[in-house]
């Protein structure tokens, strides 16, 4: 049986902000909205509302933000993969970030009406 997942769709338009791995973390992403911080051996990788990030940065921007309404086990299984299955088999880029209590998943913002129907086809339920 397939698990149904609750998402609510989070205001505003989002952005994906690349820095160098040695960067420190900037004032202007930590804010209103979501925030992810994220750092490994080759990058500082940012994600906040487009609003905040300077012309200079290295961006991906126009992306909508849904949020899966948890808390999940962090040993329940399928909880991700319920949710992007729909999308990434009918061409949906997605990108996803996980969290203490739930995860989130970015959507390029034209593909969102086309995933809201793909999600509600797949039993899932919108906020």
């Amino acid at each position: 049986m397939s698990l149904k997942i609750k998402l609510k769709q989070l205001e505003g338009i989002y952005a994906i902000a690349q820095l160098s791995q040695m960067d420190t973390i900037p004032d202007w992403v930590d804010g209103e909205g979501f925030v992810n911080i994220t750092r490994t051996d080759d990058e500082l990788s940012l994600v906040c509302l487009e609003n905040r990030i300077p012309a200079h940065v290295k961006v991906d921007s126009g992306w909508k933000c849904f949020k899966f309404l948890g808390p999940f086990p962090f040993d329940a299984a399928g909880v991700i993969l319920t949710v992007i299955r729909p999308l990434s088999e009918n061409g949906i880029g997605i990108f996803v970030v996980a969290t203490f209590n739930g995860d989130v998943l970015l959507l390029k913002s034209e593909d969102v009406e086309i995933a809201k129907t793909l999600l509600l086809a797949a039993g899932h339920t919108l906020e």
